[in-house]
Order: C-alpha cells, then sequence, then structure tokens
C-alpha cells in the first residue's frame, strides 16, 4: 500500500534506500499487456525482491522501434492506467511500501501510442511563440498524467552550436536566449507550477529538463563527444537555458552524456552540486542520463567508484545503470558517505511527495483540464506547425495562382514519417489530422491539379532508373513545381540500436536524430538532381525542405523561385506548408543559422567578432542568419530615442530599460510573425559576440496596419551570463531590429552604468 506517514532516507533500510536510487529496468520488460490485461514480469518481480522496491521505473507505455512496442502489441492508449496500476500494486505490496515513480520520455510530446506528436523543438524555435509551447507543455502534461504517469524527461537544454550533430531537432535554437525561453515556457506549462517543492497537480508531472550540460558543442558535432569549452563560453551559452529552466521550478535534470573540458557531465560536481544547487539555490533531482554511470568506468577503476563519483557529484537517480547496484560497496569502501546517499534518496521522496504519492491526498490522474486539452490537441499542433513553416524568400511565385496546375516531387512530398522527427512512436492505424504536402496539396487544390514523383530517396537515387525523368515529364506537364527535398529521422523496427536507443547503423534514408551525425550537411546530390530535373522543364520551381537540422542551401538556392524551410512539423506539417504555398506568407523565422557551404560549421549568429577574415577557398561562411524570413511588407524599426541608461545596481535589483518597435505590415496580406530585438553587448576586455537576441515579441497585424511592440530589457537580456547566471555589469549595448546585419549604422545604445553613471567602455 501507498506509504502515508512522512517518510526520510534515514528510516529506511540500506538496501531499500539503495533501491530508491536506481532506475535499472526498461518498464515494456516489466509489465506485458496479456489476454486483454496487465501483467506484471519476472524482470520486475526480481527487482523488487532484491531492492524492497524501485524508486523509478521508466517507459511502461514507450513504443517505438527501440522497445519494439507496436500497435499490434503495445498497452492501448485508454488502459494505461491499469497497467501503471498492476506495476504498483506489487511494487507497494511486495515491497517496503513505496511507490515507484513512473517515468516517460517526452521529447515533443508522449512517445506512448496514441501520444500527440508536437512539431520537434527546433520547429516551436521558429515559431518563436512562448505562449503557444507553454499551452503545448500543458497539452502534453495532462495527457500523460490522465495516463497516470509522474515525470516526463523533456528536451530542450541543449544548444544547436554544430548543425552536424544528430540531435539538433532536439534544440530550440542556436540562441541560448531564445532556448531559455521556450524552455522556461514548457517547464511552466508541464508543471503548472513554479514555486519551488510545491505539489504538482493531477492534470501535470514533473519535469526533468535534459541535458545538463554542454551537449550541443561536441567535438565535430558528434553525439556524447567532449566539449571543449571554458568557463565562460559554458555559462553564456550552453547554461542559461538551465537557469531558467530552474528559475521556473523544474523538478529535476538530466546529466548530459559528454565531457566539459574533459570532466563527465554526471561526475561533474562543480556543475550538478556547485552550480545549480549551491550558486542557483535549485535543489531537485539529477538523473543521469541512459548508461552514463556505467560509461564513468573511463573515468574510474571498477563500478562502484563510478557510482561514487555520480553519487559525490550530485546524481540522484540511474537510468539502467548497473554501476548504482555497487552503492553498498562503494560505501564499505570509504568512496562515499552514507550521508551522501541519504542527500539523493530525500530527493527522489521529496519528489514523490510532491506528486501526491507519500501522503492521503494523492491526486487522481487526470481531471476535467486533461479532456479539455486533449480536445485542444489537434488546434494547437496544428497552429504549431504552421509556425515551423519559414519563407526564406520569393521572386513572385508566391501564392500559388489561381486555377494552377502543380506538380508535387521530391521524396519528402509524400513521406509523413519524415515530417515527425526522432523519439515519435507509431502513427495509429487511423490519423485524421496527418497530412503531406503532396495529400494537402491534392485535397485544397483537387487531386486532378496535382501531380507527383518522387524522384529519389533522401541519401541517393531511386532504383527506378526513369524516376529523373518521371520529375521531368510531371513538371512539364504542370503549371508550376514544389520540390519537397530534407531529411527524416525515422527509425526502423528493423534498424540496429545501441544500449541507450540511439540508432546505430542507420538505415540508408535515417538522416537525423541520436546517433546519426553528420560530417557533411550540404543536401545529397540525388535530391539536388530532382531540383534540377523540376528546373529544366522551364516552369517556376519552390523548394521546400523538410528537415531536422541547419543544410547548406547555396546549391539548391539558384533552382528555386522560392524557399522554404520548415523543422520537421509533425503530423500537420503537410497542411501547414500547403497553407503557406497558397497564402504566399509564412509565420516562422530561422530558429539557427544556415551555413553558406559545408565545411564551414559551425557558424552561429552569436559567434564571437573575429579578426580573421575566413577561408582563402570561401569567404561567404553565413547563409542564411538565424531570424531570416521573407514578410512582404513588414517592417520593424525602432522608436527615436530608443537608447536609455539604468544602474547596474538598479538592473540587478529587478529595474528595466523599455525599447519599443513600431512594426509596419505594407503588404497585401495579415501577418502573424515574431520579432526578434539583436544586440551586441560590449564589455571592456571581453570580445564581444556578432549580436544575440536580447527578446522577441509577436506581431499581429492586418494589411496598412503598425502595432508598437514594446521589449522590457531586465537583468537577463543585458547581464552578464560568464557565471552561468546574470551579473550586472557596466556595458554599452547596441539595439537593433535587422535580421541579417550584424549592427547596422546607428544603431540605439542602451547603457548599464556604475554608480557614477557610465560605462567603461566608454571612459
Amino acid at each position: 500500500m501507498t506509504a502515508t506517514a512522512p517518510v526520510a532516507a534515514a528510516a529506511l533500510p540500506l538496501r531499500t534506500r539503495i533501491g530508491q536510487v536506481n532506475q535499472r529496468l526498461k518498464g515494456w520488460e516489466a509489465v506485458r499487456w496479456v489476454d486483454g490485461a496487465p501483467r506484471v514480469t519476472d524482470v520486475l518481480r526480481r527487482e523488487v525482491d532484491r531492492w524492497g522496491g524501485l524508486g523509478a521505473l521508466y517507459g511502461v507505455l514507450r513504443a517505438d522501434p527501440w522497445s519494439a512496442v507496436r500497435w499490434s502489441d503495445g498497452i492501448p492508449p485508454e488502459r494505461s492506467a491499469e497497467a501503471y496500476a498492476a506495476v504498483q500494486e506489487h511494487v507497494t505490496r511486495y515491497g517496503d511500501g513505496l511507490p515507484v515513480l513512473f517515468v516517460e520520455e517526452a521529447p515533443h510530446g508522449l512517445m506512448a501510442l496514441g501520444g500527440t506528436t508536437l512539431p520537434v523543438n527546433l520547429a516551436l524555435g521558429a515559431g518563436m511563440d512562448e505562449a503557444l509551447t507553454e499551452e503545448l507543455g500543458a497539452l502534453v502534461a495532462a495527457e500523460a498524467r490522465a495516463r497516470g504517469t509522474h515525470v516526463a524527461l523533456v528536451s530542450g537544454l541543449d544548444v544547436l552550436r554544430d548543425p552536424r550533430w544528430g540531435r539538433a531537432e532536439e534544440c530550440f535554437s542556436e540562441d541560448p536566449a531564445l532556448a531559455a525561453l521556450l524552455v522556461a515556457a514548457t517547464v511552466r506549462g508541464m508543471q503548472g507550477s513554479a514555486s519551488p517543492g510545491a505539489p504538482i497537480g493531477g492534470a501535470h508531472v514533473a519535469v526533468v529538463a535534459k541535458h545538463l550540460a554542454g551537449q550541443g558543442a561536441g567535438i565535430g558535432g558528434r553525439n556524447g563527444s567532449g566539449a571543449p569549452i571554458g568557463p565562460r563560453e559554458l555559462g553564456e551559452i550552453h547554461l542559461r537555458p538551465a537557469h531558467a529552466a530552474a528559475a521556473a521550478g523544474v523538478a529535476g535534470f538530466m546529466a548530459a552524456y559528454n565531457d566539459v573540458d574533459g570532466v563527465p557531465c554526471s561526475a561533474n560536481r562543480d556543475l550538478l552540486t556547485g552550480t545549480i544547487r549551491e550558486r542557483w539555490g535549485w535543489d531537485g533531482l539529477v538523473m543521469a542520463d541512459g548508461t552514463a554511470i556505467d560509461r564513468l568506468r573511463d573515468s574510474a577503476p571498477d563500478p562502484a567508484a563510478a557510482a561514487a563519483l555520480a553519487l559525490g557529484a550530485g546524481v540522484d537517480l540511474s537510468l539502467w545503470d548497473e554501476a548504482f547496484t555497487h552503492v553498498e560497496e562503494a560505501l564499505d569502501r570509504g568512496l562515499v558517505g552514507e550521508d551522501v546517499l541519504d542527500r539523493a534518496v530525500d530527493r527522489v521522496l521529496d519528489l514523490k511527495r510532491r506528486l501526491g504519492l507519500l501522503g492521503d491526498a494523492a491526486p487522481a490522474p487526470g481531471d476535467a483540464s486533461a479532456a479539455a486539452a486533449a480536445r485542444d490537441a489537434a488546434g494547437l499542433t496544428a497552429r504549431a506547425a504552421r509556425q515551423s513553416v519559414v519563407l526564406v524568400r520569393d521572386a513572385g511565385v508566391l501564392p500559388l495562382p489561381a486555377g494552377a496546375t502543380v506538380a508535387v516531387v521530391g521524396p519528402n512530398a509524400d513521406d509523413l514519417d519524415a515530417q515527425l522527427g526522432d523519439y515519435t512512436p507509431p502513427r495509429p492505424p487511423d490519423d485524421p489530422g496527418a497530412s503531406t504536402v503532396l495529400s494537402a496539396l491534392a485535397d485544397r487544390l483537387g487531386a486532378a491539379r496535382v501531380r507527383y514523383a518522387p524522384g529519389s530517396r533522401l541519401r541517393g537515387p531511386l532504383d527506378d532508373p526513369d524516376a529523373l525523368d518521371a520529375v521531368s515529364r510531371v513538371c512539364a506537364a504542370a503549371d508550376l513545381a514544389v520540390v519537397v527535398l530534407g531529411g527524416s529521422s525515422r527509425r526502423s523496427y528493423e534498424d540496429e540500436f545501441a544500449a541507450n536507443g540511439a540508432v546505430d547503423g542507420p538505415a540508408p534514408d535515417t538522416t537525423n536524430g541520436e546517433g546519426v551525425d553528420l560530417s557533411s550537411v550540404a543536401l545529397p546530390e540525388a535530391q539536388l538532381a530532382v531540383a534540377r530535373a523540376a528546373r529544366a522543364a522551364g516552369r517556376p520551381v519552390v523548394g521546400v525542405v523538410v528537415d531536422g537540422r541547419p543544410r547548406v542551401l547555396t546549391a539548391l538556392d539558384p533552382l528555386v523561385d522560392a524557399l522554404l524551410v520548415v523543422p520537421f512539423p509533425g503530423p500537420a506539417g503537410g497542411d501547414a506548408v500547403a497553407g503557406a504555398l497558397l497564402a504566399g506568407t509564412a509565420p516562422g523565422r530561422l530558429p539557427a543559422t544556415f551555413p553558406a557551404a559545408d565545411g564551414v560549421s559551425p557558424v552561429a549568429h552569436d559567434e564571437r567578432a573575429e579578426t580573421a577574415r575566413g577561408y582563402a577557398d570561401n569567404r561567404a561562411l553565413r547563409g542564411l542568419p538565424l531570424g531570416t524570413a521573407h514578410a512582404p511588407g513588414l517592417t520593424a524599426t525602432l522608436r527615436p530615442g530608443a537608447g536609455a541608461s539604468v544602474a547596474a545596481s538598479a538592473l540587478a535589483a529587478g529595474a528595466a530599460v523599455e525599447v519599443t518597435v513600431d512594426v509596419r505590415n505594407d503588404g497585401p496580406s495579415a501577418l502573424d510573425v515574431p520579432v526578434p530585438l539583436y544586440g551586441r553587448r560590449r564589455e571592456r576586455g571581453v570580445r564581444p559576440r556578432r549580436r544575440g537576441l536580447l527578446g522577441v515579441r509577436r506581431a499581429r497585424l492586418a494589411p496598412g496596419e503598425t502595432v508598437v511592440l514594446t521589449y522590457p530589457l531586465c537583468l537577463d537580456a543585458l547581464g552578464s551570463w560568464a557565471s552561468g547566471e546574470p551579473v550586472a555589469l557596466p556595458v554599452a549595448v547596441a539595439v537593433w531590429c535587422s535580421p541579417d546585419a550584424d549592427e547596422p549604422e546607428g544603431a540605439a545604445v542602451v547603457r548599464v552604468t556604475d554608480d557614477e553613471g557610465t560605462t567603461p567602455w566608454e571612459r
């Protein structure tokens, strides 16, 4: 039965305490659906007998190729709570009475049969919509908690610094300010409260945000490789989203696989204790990434020493590791103190308490708001998909002409799986809201006005030798061609997987996702051949790149008259693209910089200003900077007198400088677009970054309308992040709106002054 009295680690037997910090099992192996009912397995029974219970159980509902769970044999969505209940009943009856935390993946929706699939984080970054991101978080949480889930593992801390990294799609942006804005919104939406230690209600879940820290700075864009960065780079770029999550009251962090300057994150006491707990004042739970503690064997002589390293650093809960089963040996050898173990156990117990599992008033799974959120799911995900579409340029071929016949070609034109991103559950057999670019245009224009030919695979030519000839024929018979290219994070039930579920030896058309890092981010030649065939037909060509990472689009650019970029937009993505083609406008902006050539990465918009002149063989580095969007008729202008001053002491105490921007729509269509504000911070003795995001607001404008947007620049925007938290220092910050300029002439200047009213920069 569920424990009702206050529980402290010190009162528990040692084996129970060790069991509470272990999360070894894969949940889909712990319970099976047999003859229409859930049955616990011997795997679960042995673990409960060994430890007197479980701290947490990961993935009871997980469905995907790695777990090998399908609709044919998985847990029906409407009966998820029964499966959880069967596990909980066994754990509490045959263990020491402590209930288990149920943990599930939710990188862009609950990774379970029937879970709503959202656009990937990079797509939400294109929308730059804080309010919508919070609503989506609340939707996912309500859906998960209605099934009985307690804890969601949520991507969002990683900052996209290298497009070669296969997990780029899990990042909100390359800019830490935008990533911080959206990860905080996600935490608020999913947890429902920003108060540390506050109860987490029946329509919300605890969030473990991942990954901490610096995973986006891996050498060569290789997943889990070291981040050879200094403390300033770590603080300014990679800790800022984590600080925002901590300020929003996130329940937990996941320690990443990588090391930072040689120290593995899961053994980094300065990071997991000194920074997030002692300096920031946050005291939640830290979970290791899957098998990350076992991977410490290259930093420790044996499993017990690896367990001691992680516990001592501040890891409270393992994930699939064997090392934490050696904690008693680590205690006996004096490698770690029992008080350190008890501290970790108390954090696990505290999270159970916040979720109502250790008291009489445990919230029932789900409530009326869960049903309401489910009803809103289609509308919210469709809106997010529309915001993921970025119109990069248009030479006057959009909107699609009335009555035109359209050829839709390319490998992503009719591939729904290629729109979904990594860590996606199998789609339901009947998914009425799903659409591809081909199906959506056929629905909107009529099937008789749409022609189709795939032309190629993502990485190579089709087996059909006439595939490109078919592209030429359908394009020549149409008034306009839409060429849909890009990538896919598709996983197959036949794929080989690493121990942590990453693709290991990807299929020919898997080009994105964990384990799919690329040395080249140029569009493959086979895809360019499709675009060339469409161009050679002599009709206007619209290029659409559906992908989960920045790509080199330099070779594609002269082959198309208009170009759209769409980070994996989810099941409703086809209709979102079709809507943009027919409207001639799109509401998204690039959330990351697209390199001008292969081999010049990384090229983030906020890199340090350089004294070098670029490569001798390639002067162009940034093909399309973060914030790029073609919005006909849109202008954004800082109001005269936008520059202002604030004392550093006042900024530290909560003061802000307000900058106002006039946004006007002189175009023919209504617009709903994000308007970023950029800045360059000048601090004496520190080389500045080219620019960074100071803030973003959304503008909704009818044709001919002007709106005034106000950007309150507070400590987060104007302070120094060198230490991983904002500090007020006297600086000068240039401010502007143009997305394609490093710093335009005549930019306004906001000054943070010392007590004498001056900045050292301008003395």
